[in-house]
């Protein structure tokens, strides 16, 4: 028992998922910087300014992740080469074309949202209300950056589902 007031054995579904989010977010901030750096093309001022927005969030987010690991009185894991063997985000060449790299981001989205429900599932079963509250936060804020990446891959015709939804 800690200062928590959670049981060790409630915590270590926790961690273990909090660790994979952390190497996850590794990988995914790399990826980033790497397509910061070789971006080209018409769109090159927007996504190199929006790949740097997204690994400085990225940044911010793998020293919060690594905090509340150490909160939850375990070490975080913190070898690249831990980090490679359990993400399941991928390095990719940065050869790519823009549309390329971003519909890239957008698969490791879909991969970190997965990873940040697994989280709160298992904080869930462990009563561990801050977890849940920093993680959640981090859902809504990756849920709307999907939605501005998905939205530049789009043509001007194409629409939203047309169907109003009322009450």
């Amino acid at each position: 028992m800690s200062y928590l007031n959670i049981r060790d054995e409630k915590l270590i579904p926790v961690v273990v998922e909090l660790n994979s989010l952390l190497a996850n977010y590794h990988i995914y901030y790399q990826k980033l910087r790497n397509f910061h750096w070789n971006v080209l093309g018409e769109n090159f001022f927007d996504l190199h300014n929006k790949f740097e927005e997204l690994y400085t969030d990225a940044r911010t987010k793998i020293d919060e992740i690594a905090e509340r690991i150490l909160t939850l009185r375990y070490h975080p894991m913190s070898k690249l080469s831990d980090y490679l063997e359990i993400a399941e985000i991928k390095e990719v060449s940065p050869l790519q074309s823009d549309k390329e790299m971003v519909q890239n981001i957008l698969k490791d989205h879909g991969i970190l949202l997965q990873q940040l429900s697994n989280v709160v599932e298992k904080a869930d079963e462990a009563k561990d209300e801050g977890t849940i509250d920093l993680i959640g936060a981090y859902i809504r804020e990756l849920e709307k950056s999907s939605w501005m990446l998905d939205a530049w891959t789009k043509k001007t015709s194409e629409k939203l589902n047309q169907e109003i939804i009322a009450s």
